[in-house]
């Protein structure tokens, strides 16, 4: 594992991020409160579900490039429907866009540990776009686009032992609290392939952006940028 990721999973930092490494899972389970003492103003509840939720939807992008990403305006439906709930908070979507980048996508659908392993395999070309090699972990793909992976480096995918040709399903330690396939991806394990469909949405009682904070946090965070945004013009 590079050492970035290494530097990233550091206990002291309590930072989530983008892997099934055990230190991140400890991280996980223990983090049962997302505030403290220290954060006694609305400004410091903003800046730590922004540093929180950047620690996990980081792929390696300064804070100036996020902010040329950032959009200010999201979906507004906020509403019942029929004897449904209402839709979780629209500003969990904030970070939606960054569910497009190449790397993101073979992480989601389990072909790396982390996010870091996963921008490995595309930059040593083990990963195709629409058939064709792309060693560029940031680019964004669009609807419909199928992203292939070498089966031989996916994570989960070991050669047998008496040597046969087909490859073993190997789980991995610790992976089991991130098997989940959000429903914006179409995989398919027998060829080691993903379809994106489209970008995440909310739908009644559910955000389909994966995250391990809930969609309050995530407004606190959009709030925090939303007002920078206003004092830089």
């Amino acid at each position: 594992m590079p050492r970035k990721s290494e530097k990233l999973l550091k206990l002291s930092r309590q930072l989530i991020s983008m892997s099934w490494n055990p230190r991140n899972l400890y991280q996980l389970a223990t983090k049962k409160r997302l505030f403290t003492m220290k954060q006694r103003t609305l400004f410091q509840h903003m800046w730590k579900a922004k540093r929180d939720t950047r620690g996990y939807h980081d792929a390696n992008i300064t804070e100036k490039q996020w902010l040329r990403m950032f959009k200010p305006q999201l979906p507004t439906l906020n509403m019942k429907l029929n004897d449904k709930p209402n839709h979780p908070n629209t500003a969990s979507l904030m970070y939606a866009c960054m569910e497009r980048r190449l790397d993101f996508i073979v992480f989601r659908s389990h072909f790396a540990s982390s996010i870091w392993m996963a921008r490995q395999m595309i930059i040593h070309g083990k990963v195709k776009l629409n058939g064709k090699k792309l060693p560029f972990p940031s680019h964004t793909v669009q609807d419909g686009d199928v992203i292939a992976v070498d089966p031989e480096a996916v994570v989960t995918l070991k050669a047998p032992a008496n040597g046969a040709k087909e490859l073993d399903f190997v789980p991995q330690s610790y992976q089991q609290p991130w098997m989940f396939i959000p429903d914006y991806l179409e995989v398919n394990y027998n060829t080691c392939s993903t379809v994106f469909l489209r970008e995440p949405v909310t739908r009644p009682n559910v955000t389909e952006v994966p995250s391990p904070f809930p969609p309050e946090f995530h407004a606190l965070s959009f709030e925090f940028y939303l007002r920078r945004g206003r004092t830089r013009k």
